[in-house]
């Protein structure tokens, strides 16, 4: 397996890190192999909450982590758990929170994940293996035409959603990552695979891959939970992959630094002042060198807000 890349690591430290070491406590919800951890530990954070839902990726981590010693502490759970995580260790409040809501090259080349279309593998995509729930296997092999088609365009935002639904419905079961990709990009009309850049079967894995997570409701989640945990003049970044998070995220971050003023007679309206100001007022993307060494990166951007 290559080495997980820790993607817009220098605009990670620019950004909690603003002044130079500031930072004393550190929550990393989605801590995967642990690179950006281990640079702002190296930056001068004092300690780091590091939590995963996969139990591999707090694995790796811990490997990766040892180094610093009690200096950082393990969670096996969904950032959406961070407050009780923190309380566990006695933090009532925290100075940043970091989430990098992509999928780590551990997790994408684990043949038996289920998450690349490039590995034949059993059709899972679970963050947590360990759960019970829902695999993508599930879905695919039980779910009607049309609510198939409902999750490949909302999540994947598919154009061809309904001619794959039909697709895959006609080849079930289907138990493998190849067997579903096959089954979309034969679905596929043939100008639409001439044209596209990215493997035809991008869009559904990544559909299908949120819905078993439940991803964006996550993401839409933590949000004021993360605020709630920040200190005054706390920050909180979050790294995404896709429109669809990146779109939470924006709303999110201008919804809670605006604030709104009940106008004269409309005392109906909710008087509610911003409990943050915008870091990063157009999201951070990576430069040209980083997108050449770590290809997976070019879709990737940074906001940030900072606490008031």
């Amino acid at each position: 397996m290559r080495r997980h890349i820790p993607v817009l690591l220098s605009a990670v430290l620019e950004t909690l890190q603003p002044g130079g070491p500031s930072v004393a406590r550190l929550i990393d919800g989605t801590v995967g192999g642990g690179g950006h951890s281990h640079a702002l530990l190296e930056a001068g954070v004092d300690e780091v909450l590091a939590m995963d839902l996969d139990a591999a990726a707090i694995a790796s981590a811990q490997a990766s982590l040892a180094i610093f010693g009690k200096r950082v502490s393990f969670f096996h759970d969904s950032y959406l758990n961070m407050r009780a995580a923190a309380s566990h260790l006695g933090w009532a409040k925290v100075d940043a929170v970091l989430l990098d809501l992509g999928l780590s090259s551990m997790q994408l080349e684990d043949p038996e994940r289920g998450f690349s279309f490039r590995l034949d593998a059993p059709l899972d995509m679970r963050f947590d293996a360990s759960d019970d729930g829902l695999t993508a296997e599930t879905l695919i092999n039980t779910l009607s035409g049309d609510n198939l088609a409902d999750i490949l365009f909302r999540y994947g935002e598919e154009r061809h959603a309904r001619r794959i639904a039909r697709a895959i419905v006609d080849k079930r079961p289907i138990s493998s990552t190849l067997q579903l990709a096959d089954a979309v990009a034969r679905a596929l009309p043939p100008q639409a695979r001439r044209v596209s850049k990215n493997h035809p079967a991008t869009r559904a894995f990544q559909a299908l891959r949120i819905a078993v997570n439940g991803e964006l409701d996550a993401v839409e989640r933590v949000i004021p939970i993360a605020l709630d945990l920040l200190r005054p003049g706390g920050r909180l970044a979050v790294i995404t992959f896709h429109s669809l998070e990146d779109r939470i995220v924006k709303q999110a971050f201008k919804q809670l630094s605006t604030d709104i003023v009940s106008p004269p007679g409309m005392a109906s309206i909710e008087t509610r002042p911003a409990r943050a100001r915008l870091i990063t007022r157009k999201p951070i993307a990576p430069d040209s060198d980083e997108r050449a060494a770590n290809p997976r990166s070019r879709s990737a951007k940074l906001r940030a807000i900072e606490k008031l």
